[in-house]
């Protein structure tokens, strides 16, 4: 059983729709709004306007927000340690790459150095990895050099001088764009 009656003057809940009650069918309201139409809706869809006591849509608005239960949100926040440091660091000082390097020539040195770089480069490439750093040294500057010739092969990267605190001048950072 509804609580309205006929003559009451009622408002909905979900519009902007005032009217008052012309007749009632079990939980059917119909009510005449305030641009002459009779309109029906279900009872619950109502709320009573009666002594001046008003509830507005936007106090209803307010009272649902209140008690509408607020969804967890799980964000991963990364300090600036995190979002800056390179994710994989390549060392391609030639000690680090074989056991004797003297018994090699320099050119065969530069082929393995450059060897290992794309190696790297397309290992993080395919596993997503947008940062990694190659680590050169200074030298005479031929393999990172060549590093860039390699670099500018590759449409989807763009490289730079690596953080100078850490690595100082031997060290060159590749920034991969991923299309995800």
């Amino acid at each position: 059983m509804s609580h309205f009656n006929i003559g009451d003057t009622v408002e909905t809940i979900d519009d902007v729709i005032k009217g008052v009650v012309e007749s009632i069918n079990g939980t059917n309201i119909t009510m005449l709004s305030d641009d002459g139409f009779p309109l029906t809706f279900a009872a619950h869809e109502l709320v009573l306007i009666a002594d001046d006591i008003r509830v507005s849509n936007y106090e209803v608005a307010q009272i649902k927000k209140e008690k509408e239960i607020p969804k967890r949100r799980k964000a991963t926040v990364l300090g600036a340690k995190e979002r800056t440091a390179p994710k994989m660091e390549v060392d391609l000082h030639i000690n680090q790459l074989m056991k004797n390097p003297k018994s090699v020539s320099k050119y065969d040195m530069l082929n393995l150095q450059l060897d290992t770089a794309k190696r790297q480069l397309d290992f993080a490439i395919s596993k997503r990895i947008q940062k990694i750093v190659f680590i050169h040294g200074v030298g005479e500057g031929v393999l990172k050099e060549e590093l860039g010739y390699l670099f500018r092969k590759y449409d989807n990267v763009k490289y730079y001088d690596a953080d100078y605190q850490k690595y100082g001048l031997g060290a060159t950072e590749v920034y991969i764009f991923q299309n995800f």
